[in-house]
């Protein structure tokens, strides 16, 4: 039975993040019916940021080359590590559960929001590979950062997270679905980019409803 972990991240209720991460969820759901959904909102329901004992669970997991993740646990000896572990577990459970992982985040500050960070410093230990699951990004930015554009430099968001996810967990999946010059619906100096702004939305809802029948 195929699994859906969706995640989001913005601090709006109603982002164009979450209504593009919804349009993927929604159809992948349609195309699924019997699959395994689960959503958690790490703005709403923020995650602890990580702690020392959090440091010695990641220890003992390297110095006992630990990179099963059934395994992890038994760096959980002391009062504060078994807290630390109370935290992780249900995060790491869900994501070793899930198929599809699909996380719905903005652009803060050309990067992630630090909701989205505490969460994924939560959930990743030393050599622990997620492969073959596979990711999808769906993503709002308030410029555009795509080829060609003048702050495709600055873009720290999409790079991060496709290096964090080779680098940390291995994996290569990774596809990202962007709606950008968000802030030209607010902002009078970018108002002449509204029509561009409709268009990358319009084209980001598309592909995610497509894109989710493929996975």
């Amino acid at each position: 039975m195929p699994s859906l972990l969706h995640l989001t991240a913005s601090a709006r209720r109603d982002s164009f993040s979450r209504r593009v991460g919804g349009a993927f969820a929604d159809a992948w759901r349609e195309a699924h019916p019997d699959g395994s959904y689960v959503l958690r909102d790490v703005a709403a329901d923020p995650v602890p940021h990580i702690t020392e004992a959090w440091t010695e669970l990641c220890d003992h997991a390297l110095a006992h080359q630990i990179s099963d993740p059934a395994r992890l646990h038994e760096g959980a000896r002391t009062p504060s590590q078994r807290e630390a572990w109370a935290v992780v577990e249900p995060l790491l459970d869900e994501l070793l559960a899930a198929d599809v992982v699909l996380i719905a985040t903005p652009m803060y500050n050309y990067s992630v929001p630090s909701s989205l960070k505490a969460w994924l410093d939560q959930v990743t230990f030393p050599r622990v590979s997620l492969a073959p699951r596979r990711f999808v990004v769906a993503s709002a930015r308030g410029g555009a950062y795509g080829p060609g554009a003048p702050k495709e430099r600055f873009d720290y968001q999409e790079r991060f997270l496709r290096d964090f996810f080779h680098g940390h967990f291995g994996v290569e999946d990774t596809t990202f679905v962007h709606a950008e010059l968000v802030n030209s619906r607010i902002d009078p100096s970018l108002a002449s980019l509204r029509p561009k702004h409709d268009a990358s939305l319009a084209a980001a809802l598309e592909t995610a409803r497509t894109l989710a029948k493929d996975y």
